[in-house]
């Protein structure tokens, strides 16, 4: 069990203000100050305790329940299912681009929360690198580089407010490596669990390895929050999965699916990653922003200037399509991915941004985090997502959805025996 202190105050924000409370105060809008001679002050009576204990070296915190996070709610009998949609985004870090807090602004203006797959060198300075192990890899190997002080501390602070607001904080894991070669898709079980500790480890001493002490804490423990990964590159998923169910991860979205509603493999809720339609091709396309750059601009990741905008319509043409089809059809999950990336012109971006405030806002649809989804799969019946499941590509229940889960039998056709008689 990890080290905890127990902090005192009045309110949870002056917790967060700082590893240690002294000289911090609360300002007239709420926010943390300086209050010089704070610490001479004695109050009458002694202040109640706060719920919000300091983990380890202060780097994350017990701050309660999740703000901003719904209960899952069974489906009652005859009703349709509602749309679910998710957004995630891979390696999520905040960098120049401010991506990270721009779409934590979208999702909150759509009535969205996501799920934002941290991958723990961001949290790791780059002269701190030996301290990573990499299975199959020298120390201090990463093929997406590290951080420095200054990233290290937008990322924290976007990651505490996505949190707040209700946002769900996974893992892409580490170093990222990819193909032939100590490739992730190469690693033993016993390499994953390695890898997944590291991961853990970043997040949880980022002010160790930073020298950060005064900053504020991520307001989660990390080891209850991890629950879901998609791995690199969508590799080594079969490894992985039989390293996680032991260390409490509920879910896997690193395959490749058809829009159908989801099942479990070995224990965790696969919530892959889907086909939908790719306009203009026979074909279909997986939905993440970096398949359909390779399938437009190939290795390049700054093509044709002047296909930009089309890429990008073509993307979000594909991914309307596909949420369309789940609809007005089997209502299954749309899982989609992301990176933090300005890919052609930020083109993949901008179709991203559309969609979100395209579909999100629509009646019975819940842009949710994968977290979300897994505790609404959990709390339902298995017979009611045994029927779903029953349900093809954009297949709809013939006999409508009030019949199809309404646990009774379909009527009879009109004309045929037995049938009702008609009505003049």
């Amino acid at each position: 069990m990890a080290a905890t202190q127990t902090i005192t105050g009045g309110a949870a924000v002056a917790v967060l203000c700082a590893a240690s409370l002294a000289g911090c105060a609360i300002g007239a809008d709420g926010s943390a100050e300086d209050a010089p001679g704070a610490q001479k002050a004695k109050p009458a009576q002694a202040p109640p305790k706060s719920p919000i204990r300091l983990i380890g070296d202060g780097s994350t915190a017990y701050t309660g329940a999740q703000p901003h996070l719904p209960g899952p709610e069974r489906l009652k009998p005859g009703r349709r299912p509602p749309q679910f949609v998710v957004f995630s985004w891979d390696g999520a870090g905040e960098d120049g681009q401010k991506l990270f807090s721009h779409f934590r602004k979208v999702a909150k203006a759509n009535n969205a929360t996501m799920t934002y797959f941290l991958s723990g060198v961001y949290l790791l300075p780059e002269d701190k690198r030996d301290i990573y192990r990499p299975p199959q890899h020298s120390p201090g190997r990463s093929d997406i580089g590290f951080n420095d002080e200054q990233g290290i501390a937008d990322t924290v602070e976007q990651l505490r407010l996505a949190w707040l607001e209700g946002n769900e904080i996974g893992t892409h894991f580490n170093g990222h490596f990819c193909g032939s070669g100590g490739g992730v898709g190469e690693w033993s079980v016993k390499e994953w669990k390695s890898e997944i500790a590291q991961a853990k480890y970043f997040v949880k001493f980022w002010k160790t390895h930073t020298g950060l002490k005064e900053a504020a804490p991520l307001p989660f423990d990390y080891d209850k929050e991890l629950i879901g990964a998609r791995t690199p590159c969508l590799e080594g998923r079969e490894n992985f999965m039989k390293a996680a169910r032991p260390l409490g991860f509920r879910y896997d979205t690193s395959g490749v699916n058809n829009q159908v509603w989801p099942k479990k493999r070995n224990g965790l809720w696969d919530l892959s990653m889907q086909l939908v339609p790719f306009p203009g091709h026979s074909y279909e396309q997986l939905t993440m922003d970096y398949n359909f750059m390779v399938n437009q601009s190939g290795t390049k990741t700054q093509g044709d200037r002047a296909k930009h905008d089309f890429w990008g319509d073509q993307m979000r043409e594909g991914l309307l399509m596909g949420f369309r089809r789940a609809y007005y059809g089997n209502r299954a999950p749309l899982i989609i991915g992301n990176h933090f990336e300005s890919w052609n012109g930020g083109t993949y971006m901008r179709a991203v941004e559309e969609v979100i405030e395209e579909v999100c806002t629509k009646p019975e649809v819940r842009c949710v985090s994968f977290r979300q989804l897994v505790d609404w799969l959990d709390a339902q019946e298995p017979k009611t997502l045994h029927k779903l499941r029953a349900l093809n590509v954009g297949e709809a229940p013939r006999e409508g959805w009030a019949s199809f889960l309404s646990g009774r039998p379909a009527p009879a056709p009109k004309g045929v025996p037995g049938a009702p008689a008609a009505q003049p």
